[in-house]
């Protein structure tokens, strides 16, 4: 397995960590003051204390949390969030509660979670056709439902 070095800062001293040998992401938690009470429909922006000095070719990506989806209905603004190796802010999380209750999250509460991934950057080669493949422009639903 490889590893990448990644400087972090964290505001209270609590690292992202992967929770079991096969983890892919580290669980992301809320570093607020007072409770937030999420409102169904509602959207926030929740503030975890940790900023990262990723290394170029590398990107981070927030995700949802499974068990927050399922059981509550809470997701992500924007789906998954990418943070680049240029920026040095702090990591905010964009919560959306889908669910039908209000949802409380307080200090210290895992909210969502990161993979750090590599990345390619693309050099565009324009061209006027497209080499030929068996699926063409087939687009969603075109191989049926067997």
């Amino acid at each position: 397995m490889n590893t990448v070095l990644v400087k972090i800062k964290s505001d209270s001293g609590i690292l992202p960590r992967y929770e079991t040998e096969g983890s892919a992401g580290m669980d992301l938690r809320a570093r607020i003051d007072e409770a937030i009470v999420l409102e169904p429909g509602c959207r926030v922006l929740v503030p975890t204390g940790i900023y990262l000095e990723l290394p170029q070719g590398y990107e981070a990506q927030v995700r949802a949390r499974s068990g927050l989806a399922v059981k509550h209905g809470i997701g992500l603004v924007n789906g998954i969030g990418t943070i680049d190796s240029d920026y040095r802010g702090e990591i905010k999380v964009p919560m959306i509660n889908w669910g039908q209750e209000p949802f409380a999250i307080n200090d210290g509460d895992r909210i969502a979670q990161m993979v750090v991934a590599r990345y390619e950057r693309v050099e565009w080669a324009t061209a006027d056709a497209l080499s030929e493949t068996e699926r063409g422009a087939g687009g969603f639903g075109h191989t049926g439902t067997e």
